[in-house]
C-alpha cells in the first residue's frame, strides 16, 4: 500500500474512532489495510481500556435536552465525567446529545439492567414461563425460553443494553467505553426522562 493511501486511511480512522495516530497506523497495519477490520480493533482495545477506567467517581457532566421535529416527544438526559474540562468539551457535549436522541427513538425505561425493580424481573420471567409451559413445554425448557426473553426484555428497555441506533451493532454501553477510552475519563449516564405528548 502507498505511503499515501497509508496516510488517508489513518487520517480516516482518526476522525472515526477519535483514537491517537500511532494507534491508528498499528491498527490498518494489524488488519492489513482492511479498513473495517482496523475499526473492530481499535474498538476493542478501547473497550479494553475503558474498563479500568468504569470504577473512577464521575461527579461533573452536563444535562443536555433533545426535541424531535414536531415538538411532540423531547429528552432531558444527565451525562457524568470526571472533570469540568470534558464536560466543556464540545465532543462531549455531541456524545450526550447523541445518547438524548437514542433515549427520543428507543424509549428505554432504565439506565442499566441493574436498575430493573425486582418485582418487574420476577413477573415479566413468570409471565414468560407460564406462556412456555401453556405451549406444552416441560419446567426446564421453559425455565430456559423465559431467561432468554428476559435476556430480550434487557435489550429492549435498558438503554446501556440497546443497539445504537447509529450502526445498528453496537451496544450503548460499548459506545460510551469507546468514549471514556476517548476522554480518558469514565463517563456515565446518571438519569434521563423522556417526555411523549399524550403518554405517561
Amino acid at each position: 500500500m502507498a505511503d499515501k493511501d497509508i496516510m488517508s486511511k489513518i487520517k480516516e480512522l482518526k476522525e472515526a474512532t477519535g483514537a491517537g495516530v500511532a494507534e491508528c497506523k498499528a491498527a490498518i497495519e494489524e488488519a492489513n489495510g482492511d479498513f473495517e477490520k482496523a475499526i473492530e480493533i481499535l474498538r476493542k482495545k478501547g473497550i479494553a481500556k475503558a474498563e479500568k477506567r468504569l470504577s473512577r467517581t464521575a461527579k461533573e457532566g452536563i444535562v443536555e435536552s433533545y426535541i424531535h421535529i414536531g415538538g411532540r416527544i423531547g429528552v432531558l438526559v444527565e451525562l457524568n465525567c470526571e472533570t469540568d474540562f470534558v464536560a466543556r468539551n464540545d465532543e462531549f457535549k455531541k456524545l450526550a446529545h447523541e445518547i438524548a436522541m437514542q433515549i427520543a427513538a428507543m424509549s428505554p425505561r432504565w439506565v442499566k439492567r441493574e436498575d430493573v425493580p425486582e418485582e418487574v424481573l420476577k413477573k415479566e420471567y413468570e409471565i414468560y414461563f407460564e406462556q412456555s409451559k401453556s405451549e406444552g413445554k416441560p419446567d426446564n425448557i421453559a425455565d430456559k425460553i423465559a431467561k432468554g426473553k428476559i435476556e430480550k426484555f434487557f435489550e429492549e428497555n435498558c438503554l446501556y443494553e440497546q443497539t445504537w441506533i447509529r450502526d445498528g451493532k453496537t451496544k450503548i454501553q460499548d459506545f460510551i467505553k469507546l468514549a471514556i477510552s476517548k476522554f480518558g475519563e469514565n463517563i456515565s449516564v446518571r438519569r434521563f426522562s423522556r417526555f411523549e405528548i399524550g403518554k405517561d
